[in-house]
């Protein structure tokens, strides 16, 4: 009973003891105890004015359960003795003038509910091994000088901001911290003639979560300047410079894709971006993966770096059925690139424009297509913390598999939408897809993706990107007069014409897909429904059509629009 309301209290010092008290004695010099309360299992002193390192000799106490030393003047470092307590169960060391780290020893404690550190000097990071004290529910490191990732566990990643702050610079998997930040730097190049050459040392922000399969940890790019007369095929050669990531995949080795794709031969590409070219590359194993090849300058430099670094951070911390699924990625001084799980028919863009491929596609299929779309941003915007924005949702970017299930790719211009940050940001996107506000401002959210969404939806829908048609949706509830179209067209008019005319429960989806796409829309983005409302949307029973198909008009799309609730 004792030791549930000690769990549940504001303050342990407060708490008042009911226990038989004797004297420990201390070795250590300068710990004087006045006042403690000791037996057996309960070791509190806390605000006594103790000063001095704590006593080894506290280690030897194993069945101890409580131990409080807080509100006292103790210096030095934590004892790695402390671990032995392997039926401590509360630990608070704050408000006293403890420095150095961590011992990692602490990470024994497994019976540990309670830690308490704050208020003190220690620096350097958490020691790996407190990712398994499942038992520790509650946890404050505020107000000290620590760093680098927290632990992988629960506690740890529902803290509250507070347990963290005022640390030179804790990063990890909670929502009031950053993700993690590992910085490399490369051996300095000499000339010949061994006049050094300088280095740039490039930080790559990215926390490399793999769900349970990689605990954690830290991954290095550096880009560097060589010289002119430095042969750039000595680090291939010698097999250096080569900072990889690949998990657990033993296929996946740079020496494996240089060779599957004969070198980055023309002859395996499958596509191209804004700062890429994608080729298909066929492993040892006979796996076949996507591998994205950036685009790199005679001296070894990226031409555009910071796409590859936001797609490495967005993608190797997210997992889902519609999102790209990253292998790895590759920084190499001749070579740069990604590996992703290959998706075999292609972007959504090249399908709607083949005319075989398009018939494929049928409304079943397009229709999933739209949900498929939405549960991959309604994640991103909604259930990643901190959100991530895409802002370059566009049918090139969206990737269809052989049973037609929809991808989202292309994550170079992503945005992790970190807590009390600026969102400002220059223009990204595809023209045509881009929400109308970017056109006056460069305030960048998750609206920006919903209007992105329904340009796309409506491509699906019409077979073609629909261009002018757009902006009449978007900017009023009419369709201008220089159109060949109107209020009263019908619906059937406008879709794609490829396919034959959709009936039944088609035709229902058809109507009730092209009502979420207009709201999605709108020329004020406070009017848009959030991606997890149309995701909730489409989820929802299709209401009956109480017309025939044929004779449902435009106007019936424009003017009722579905509810934000």
């Amino acid at each position: 009973m004792y030791f549930n309301v000690l769990f549940i209290a504001p303050s342990i010092c407060a708490l008042q003891e009911h226990f038989d008290e004797r004297e420990i004695e201390s070795h250590e010099a300068d710990f004087s105890v006045s006042s403690v309360s000791l037996a057996g299992r309960v070791f509190h002193v806390c605000d006594n004015n103790l000063s001095g390192p704590i006593p080894k000799k506290l280690g030897d106490c194993s069945k101890l359960l409580f131990l409080n030393l807080s509100k006292n003047k103790l210096t030095e470092s934590i004892p790695e003795e402390l671990g032995n307590l392997g039926s401590l169960e509360i630990l608070d060391l704050s408000q006293n003038s403890l420095t150095a780290g961590i011992p990692p020893q602490l990470g024994k404690l497994q019976r540990m509910e309670i830690w308490n550190l704050s208020h003190n000097l220690l620096s350097g990071s958490i020691p790996t091994t407190f990712n398994y004290l499942s038992s520790l529910t509650v946890v404050n490191i505020s107000y000290n000088e620590l760093e680098g990732p927290i632990p992988h566990n629960k506690a740890f990643q529902q803290a509250p901001f507070e347990a963290f702050q005022n640390n030179r610079h804790l990063c990890g998997n909670n929502t009031g911290l950053e993700a993690c930040i590992s910085v490399a730097i490369n051996k300095n190049i000499r000339k010949k003639d061994s006049k050094p050459v300088r280095v740039i040392v490039i930080p790559l922000v990215c926390s490399l979560l793999l769900l349970g399969v990689l605990i954690g940890g830290f991954f290095v790019l550096c880009k560097r300047i060589r010289n002119r007369k430095t042969n750039s095929g000595e680090g291939e050669k010698n097999g250096e410079d080569i900072y990889a990531m690949w998990g657990r995949d033993e296929d996946m080795k740079y020496e494996n894709i240089v060779k599957a794709t004969e070198g980055f031969d023309s002859k395996y590409c499958i596509g191209e971006g804004g700062y890429g070219v994608v080729y298909k590359a066929v492993l040892p194993t006979g796996r076949v993966v996507a591998v994205k090849k950036l685009h790199q300058a005679q001296n070894g430099d990226l031409t555009d770096f910071k796409a590859f670094k936001s797609e490495i951070c967005v993608l190797m911390n997210i997992r889902h059925r519609n999102i790209v699924k990253l292998h790895g990625f590759c920084s190499h001084a001749k070579h740069s690139f990604l590996v992703y799980k290959f998706i075999e028919r292609g972007s959504l863009r090249n399908i709607l424009s083949n005319e075989e491929q398009a018939v494929e596609l049928n409304w079943f299929r397009r229709l999933n297509v739209v949900k498929g779309i939405a549960n991959a941003l309604s994640y991103m915007h909604h259930d990643c913390s901190p959100s991530i924005i895409h802002r370059d949702i566009s049918s090139n970017n969206v990737l269809l598999d052989s049973e037609f299930e929809a991808h989202v790719s292309d994550f170079g211009t992503a945005r992790i939408l970190m807590p009390d940050s600026s969102h400002w940001t220059s223009f990204a996107g595809t023209f045509g897809y881009s929400a109308p506000e970017l056109a006056y401002t460069m305030m960048v959210n998750e609206k920006c993706d919903v209007y992105s969404f329904g340009v796309v939806t409506i491509e699906i829908l019409m077979g073609r990107h629909p261009g002018d048609f757009i902006s009449s949706l978007s900017s009023s509830f009419s369709i201008p007069s220089s159109s060949p179209m109107d209020e009263n067209t019908p619906l059937e008019d406008v879709i794609d014409q490829r396919l034959p005319t959709p009936r039944n429960k088609a035709a229902e989806g058809v109507v009730h897909v092209a009502r979420i796409a207009h709201a999605c829309l709108s020329a004020n983005p406070q009017f848009r429904p959030t991606m997890k409302q149309v995701s909730s949307h489409l989820m929802d029973k299709w209401h009956p059509l109480t017309k025939p198909f044929s004779e449902v008009k435009l106007e019936e799309i424009l003017f009722r629009p579905i509810s934000h609730q």
